[in-house]
């Protein structure tokens, strides 16, 4: 009897109006994304027409539906597409944590917004001396009165050139062992709260990163997203997630390398006769198809076990781990089978090297994810489960 994933007909729809999408309105302009570092207006408009905002965002909210299943075969589609694009038009760390944390009120104000792309959200969490230790974050929110005033500085936060609503995390109580107290605000933009302007980065260009300052910034006890002192409850929540999309991206890269790598080399011709004639392009191509294989069905599993309400932050480790540097093989194949065009700016295949390069960064990077994945299997051991050390 053959094993596979099925994919629901509406995933499959999705999917095909995504890459419909992609390819007559986002791969036309991704000279322009990238020269500009900006996403061009009619590509926001079209996604707003097609709903793709509402990506893991409840249908009472307007959005598509809380299926990550669903979010992670869009997101991997539009991945195929200039990666900038991605950090806009996907499921995004802020929706999901207002989703999972908010009350009735903020879920009622914001999620909206956020499905229609009426609003952009930003998560600031990154520092200058904590990115991979978000426990070591200097942001601070100090209690005066009835009021929280927020000092700090955050870096490389994607949508901040655009967001009108922003996730901080800052340190309420200092003193609290083993690690400090940390609450999430969600706040609009108002006075003190200012962004740099937008990062100009290897890849993902037009993705919003940006600096963002709060000075003196007020907010109010009903700004407070979930519990007080006790943001990482959420975090790792959000973390989970996001580290599921990161690997939704890092195989939709894995997908376009492979297939730009299949067509040229049927169509260049060396010594008499196609490329892929060649055994050494015969094993590069190979090695990418079963790393695509691999990467596809962990990045399947962990959305299917997150849809049947099970804790998969272990499998979204896996899968964001191994598609994420799958992708770096992928893309490097790619522009070698390319040769000179695999270099040249303009060409997807030197794009795609570029954007997947932080992918093994972004959302934990590589290392993290091998000590959080050691560390359970040493605890736990290997178990009788299909993925090692994850849910039995």
């Amino acid at each position: 009897m053959k094993m596979h994933i099925h994919l629901p007909e509406d995933i499959v729809q999705l999917r095909d109006t995504v890459r419909r999408f992609v390819d007559t309105e986002v791969e036309p302009r991704a000279a322009e994304i990238d020269r500009t570092n900006a996403i061009p207006t009619p590509i926001f408009d079209t996604a707003r027409e097609l709903g793709l905002f509402g990506l893991s965002i409840p249908e009472e909210f307007g959005g598509l539906g809380e299926c990550e299943l669903a979010s992670c075969v869009a997101l991997e589609t539009l991945s195929r597409g200039p990666g900038g694009v991605t950090f806009y038009v996907a499921p995004n760390a802020p929706a999901a944590a207002i989703r999972h944390a908010g009350t009735p009120k903020q879920k009622a104000d914001y999620l909206e917004p956020l499905a229609e792309g009426r609003k952009f959200a930003a998560f600031c969490l990154t520092e200058e001396g904590a990115g991979s230790d978000a426990a070591g974050i200097r942001t601070r929110a100090v209690k005066r009165g009835d009021t929280w005033v927020i000092n700090g500085t955050k870096m490389w936060v994607s949508r901040a050139a655009d967001a009108e609503v922003f996730l901080v995390s800052a340190v309420t109580d200092p003193e609290r062992k083993p690690k400090p107290g940390i609450t999430i605000f969600l706040i609009g933009r108002r006075p003190g709260l200012s962004t740099g302007a937008p990062d100009v980065q290897m890849g993902g260009r037009g993705s919003g990163s940006a600096e963002v300052r709060f000075e003196d910034v007020e907010a109010g006890e009903d700004e407070i997203l979930g519990e007080l002192h006790d943001g990482f409850g959420g975090l790792k929540f959000v973390l989970g997630r996001a580290r599921l999309w990161a690997a939704a991206r890092a195989v939709g890269v894995i997908g376009k390398a492979a297939e730009l790598s299949i067509d040229h080399s049927r169509t260049r011709r060396q010594f008499g006769q196609p490329i892929g004639e060649f055994q050494m392009v015969k094993e590069k191509i190979a090695n990418m198809v079963a790393d695509l294989y691999a990467a596809r069905l962990q990045l399947y599993q962990a959305a299917s076990l997150f849809d049947q309400g099970i804790d998969a932050a272990q499998e979204a480790a896996y899968a964001k781990l191994f598609a994420s540097e799958a992708a770096g093989r992928a893309t490097d194949a790619c522009v070698q089978i390319h040769g000179a065009m695999g270099v040249a700016v303009g060409f997807a295949a030197e794009r795609l090297y570029r954007d997947c390069r932080s992918y093994r960064i972004l959302d934990g990077t590589s290392d993290i994810q091998r000590l959080m994945i050691a560390s359970r299997v040493q605890k736990r051991g290997l178990g009788e489960s299909i993925a090692p050390g994850g849910v039995a």
